[in-house]
C-alpha cells in the first residue's frame, strides 16, 4: 500500500487509540517503519506550573515507538504491544511546546522489532530520546 496512513490496520489504532486523543498527539507515516508524531504542551500535561510530567513524554515516546513498528508489520496483517522501552530525559518540555517526536525501526524480524526515537520542541531542542523492543502478533489477538 502506498500510503500507509490510510492502512486498515493504522485506521483501526486510530479509532481504538483513546489515550492519544487523551493526551492530543497526531501522527504521520512517511513510509514504513518510520513515523513523525506531534504533540503540543498543555496545562493537562503539567507536572510543575511550567514544565510536563515525564509519563506525558513516556507517552508520546511509547506511541511513536509503536506505530513506527507498526507501519512496518502492518501489510502483514499484525499488531505490536511494548516489551521494553529505555527513556533518557534530557531537558524539559514546557507549557506550549510543540514537540515533535521522529521514530523509526532500526532491525526487525519475524516477531521482535527494534526501534528508536526522538522528541524535540519548536526551538530544536532535543528534549529526550528512547529505544523500544516491540513484539509483532497477529491483529485477530487484539480482538480477545
Amino acid at each position: 500500500m502506498s500510503d500507509l496512513n490510510q492502512h486498515p490496520i493504522i485506521q483501526q489504532y486510530v479509532e481504538w487509540n483513546a489515550f492519544g486523543r487523551l493526551l492530543g498527539m497526531d501522527f504521520e507515516i512517511p513510509e514504513a517503519g518510520k513515523v513523525i508524531y506531534h504533540m503540543t504542551i498543555t496545562k493537562d500535561h503539567l507536572a510543575t506550573p511550567i514544565a510536563s510530567h515525564g509519563g506525558a513524554l513516556a507517552g508520546l515516546l511509547d506511541a511513536a515507538l509503536g506505530v513506527a513498528c507498526l507501519s512496518k508489520v502492518c501489510e502483514q496483517g499484525k499488531i505490536v504491544s511494548t516489551v521494553t522501552m529505555n527513556i533518557q530525559f534530557m531537558a524539559p518540555a514546557l507549557l506550549n511546546d510543540k514537540l515533535v517526536t521522529t521514530a523509526e525501526v532500526t532491525k526487525s524480524g519475524n516477531r521482535i522489532l527494534f526501534a528508536e526515537a526522538i522528541v524535540k520542541n519548536g526551538a530544536g531542542d532535543l528534549i529526550a530520546s528512547a529505544t523500544a523492543t516491540m513484539n509483532a502478533y497477529p491483529v485477530e489477538k487484539a480482538h480477545r
